[in-house]
């Protein structure tokens, strides 16, 4: 028998669909949903390379659609679900849209600003802090994480492989 999924987790399995489109597109597979009174009112997911686009996280995208929701550019009652720690740019605009509480799936060491490197969601010298929960559904936020960047090394090698081959040829 199946153990219920908690609210966090039922959250964060929507959050993991936004990963998979990104992970369709080629996209690092980043999702985030944005929760209020029960509802998703925000969804995004990673999509720089398909925009052109810095600003096309998914974070951003959610942050932006949950406003048009709200009617208001403060987000105050929302938990914001993603799948992957916030960069400084996404936790920035969290502390900036008020947003109350995030939850992340796994850490980010390299570039996470919600407890790696830094902890803008909390940081008491701003305004406004966020509560966080980390560590929900780790291991599958983790997982397509790591095999899209293994996927991602064997395409760059077959890449770089089949560009040897075709100079030798053209030789």
């Amino acid at each position: 028998m199946k153990t219920p999924l908690t609210p966090d987790e039922k959250y964060m399995r929507e959050a993991l669909k936004e990963a998979r489109k990104a992970y369709k597109l080629g996209e690092v597979p980043i999702g985030c949903v944005i929760e209020y009174e029960g509802k998703i009112i925000g969804r995004g997911y990673n999509r720089r390379k398909t925009d052109k686009s810095t600003l096309s996280h998914a974070e951003i995208t959610a942050i932006k659609k949950a406003s048009k929701v709200i009617g208001d550019w403060r987000l105050e009652g929302c938990t914001l679900y993603v799948t992957l720690e916030p960069c400084q740019m996404c936790s920035g605009a969290i502390i900036q849209a008020r947003i109350d509480r995030v939850v992340m799936g796994c850490m980010n060491p390299k570039a996470g600003c919600g407890g790696s490197l830094l902890n803008i969601l909390q940081n008491p010298d701003f305004n406004h802090q966020a509560e966080v929960t980390r560590g929900v559904l780790e291991e599958e936020c983790s997982e397509i994480l790591t095999r899209f960047f293994k996927e991602l090394r064997v395409r760059l090698k077959t890449e770089k492989e089949s560009g040897k081959e075709s100079e030798k040829e053209s030789e």
